[in-house]
Protein backbone atom coordinates (compact mmCIF):
# COMPACT_ATOMS: atom_id res chain seq x y z
CA UNK A 1 0.00 0.00 0.00
CA UNK A 2 1.68 3.46 -0.78
CA UNK A 3 -0.24 7.05 0.70
CA UNK A 4 0.70 10.08 -1.46
CA UNK A 5 0.09 13.44 -0.26
CA UNK A 6 0.97 16.68 -2.52
CA UNK A 7 1.71 19.98 -1.37
CA UNK A 8 2.77 23.56 -2.37
CA UNK A 9 -0.19 24.50 -4.76
CA UNK A 10 -1.65 28.02 -4.52
CA UNK A 11 -2.43 31.50 -6.26
CA UNK A 12 -0.37 32.53 -8.75
CA UNK A 13 -0.39 34.75 -11.43
CA UNK A 14 -0.08 34.36 -15.30
CA UNK A 15 3.79 34.23 -16.27
CA UNK A 16 4.78 33.08 -12.85
CA UNK A 17 6.38 29.71 -10.82
CA UNK A 18 4.88 27.15 -8.71
CA UNK A 19 6.58 23.77 -7.26
CA UNK A 20 4.29 20.83 -6.14
CA UNK A 21 5.84 17.97 -4.17
CA UNK A 22 3.78 14.46 -3.75
CA UNK A 23 5.48 12.59 -0.82
CA UNK A 24 4.77 8.92 -0.64
CA UNK A 25 5.02 5.73 2.29
CA UNK A 26 6.35 2.42 1.67
CA UNK A 27 9.55 0.99 0.73
CA UNK A 28 8.58 0.06 -3.06
CA UNK A 29 8.32 3.73 -4.09
CA UNK A 30 11.65 3.25 -5.99
CA UNK A 31 9.92 0.72 -7.74
CA UNK A 32 6.76 2.44 -9.60
CA UNK A 33 6.37 4.97 -11.91
CA UNK A 34 5.41 8.35 -11.04
CA UNK A 35 2.57 10.58 -12.59
CA UNK A 36 1.11 13.74 -12.05
CA UNK A 37 -2.53 14.69 -13.25
CA UNK A 38 -5.39 17.64 -13.14
CA UNK A 39 -8.55 18.06 -13.67
CA UNK A 40 -10.42 21.00 -13.98
CA UNK A 41 -13.84 22.06 -12.68
CA UNK A 42 -16.77 20.26 -14.87
CA UNK A 43 -13.88 18.84 -16.98
CA UNK A 44 -12.09 15.04 -17.28
CA UNK A 45 -8.58 14.44 -14.98
CA UNK A 46 -5.93 14.72 -17.77
CA UNK A 47 -2.25 13.43 -17.69
CA UNK A 48 0.29 16.08 -17.32
CA UNK A 49 3.31 14.31 -16.70
CA UNK A 50 5.13 11.05 -16.06
CA UNK A 51 8.42 9.42 -14.54
CA UNK A 52 9.89 6.14 -14.80
CA UNK A 53 10.96 4.31 -11.63
CA UNK A 54 14.75 5.71 -11.96
CA UNK A 55 13.81 9.00 -13.03
CA UNK A 56 15.70 8.24 -16.38
CA UNK A 57 12.68 8.44 -18.67
CA UNK A 58 10.03 11.17 -18.42
CA UNK A 59 6.93 12.51 -20.90
CA UNK A 60 4.99 15.71 -21.08
CA UNK A 61 1.66 16.57 -22.31
CA UNK A 62 1.75 18.97 -25.11
CA UNK A 63 0.34 21.63 -23.19
CA UNK A 64 3.03 21.50 -20.20
CA UNK A 65 5.99 20.46 -22.64
CA UNK A 66 8.62 23.24 -22.20
CA UNK A 67 6.91 24.76 -19.08
CA UNK A 68 6.98 21.45 -16.53
CA UNK A 69 9.68 19.84 -14.98
CA UNK A 70 9.09 16.07 -13.41
CA UNK A 71 11.53 14.71 -10.92
CA UNK A 72 11.79 12.08 -8.13
CA UNK A 73 14.52 11.66 -5.20
CA UNK A 74 14.10 8.21 -4.38
CA UNK A 75 15.94 8.73 -0.86
CA UNK A 76 13.08 10.64 0.02
CA UNK A 77 10.30 9.13 -1.42
CA UNK A 78 9.17 12.30 -3.00
CA UNK A 79 8.53 13.43 -6.71
CA UNK A 80 7.93 17.09 -7.76
CA UNK A 81 6.31 18.97 -10.38
CA UNK A 82 8.02 22.69 -11.39
CA UNK A 83 5.50 24.73 -13.27
CA UNK A 84 6.96 27.58 -15.11
CA UNK A 85 5.38 30.48 -17.37
CA UNK A 86 2.49 29.09 -15.75
CA UNK A 87 -1.74 30.08 -17.78
CA UNK A 88 -4.57 30.73 -16.23
CA UNK A 89 -5.51 27.35 -18.52
CA UNK A 90 -3.44 25.75 -16.09
CA UNK A 91 -5.73 26.14 -13.33
CA UNK A 92 -7.30 22.77 -11.80
CA UNK A 93 -6.44 20.42 -8.89
CA UNK A 94 -3.69 18.59 -9.16
CA UNK A 95 -2.78 14.93 -8.36
CA UNK A 96 0.02 12.56 -8.23
CA UNK A 97 -0.02 8.89 -8.59
CA UNK A 98 1.64 5.97 -8.12
CA UNK A 99 1.85 3.08 -10.97
CA UNK A 100 3.14 -0.79 -9.67
CA UNK A 101 4.57 -0.87 -12.78
CA UNK A 102 7.99 0.59 -12.94
CA UNK A 103 7.36 2.14 -16.83
CA UNK A 104 5.61 5.50 -17.67
CA UNK A 105 1.81 5.30 -18.27
CA UNK A 106 -0.66 8.18 -19.21
CA UNK A 107 -4.05 6.81 -18.92
CA UNK A 108 -5.55 7.69 -14.68
CA UNK A 109 -7.03 3.95 -14.63
CA UNK A 110 -3.84 2.66 -15.13
CA UNK A 111 -2.59 4.08 -11.82
CA UNK A 112 -2.94 1.65 -8.70
CA UNK A 113 -2.42 4.89 -5.85
CA UNK A 114 -3.42 8.82 -5.96
CA UNK A 115 -2.97 11.68 -3.37
CA UNK A 116 -5.97 13.88 -2.58
CA UNK A 117 -5.14 16.80 -4.65
CA UNK A 118 -3.74 20.55 -4.73
CA UNK A 119 -5.18 23.18 -6.02
CA UNK A 120 -3.14 25.47 -8.04
CA UNK A 121 -4.90 28.71 -9.44
CA UNK A 122 -3.11 30.98 -12.38
CA UNK A 123 -5.05 34.64 -12.24
CA UNK A 124 -4.42 36.67 -15.60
Amino acid sequence: QVQLVESGGGLVQAGGSLGLSCAASGRTFSTYAMGWFRQAPGKERDFVAAISWSGGNTYYADSVKGRFTISRDNAKNTVYLQMNSLKPEDTAVYYCAADRRPYIVTTPDEYDYWGQGTQVTVSS
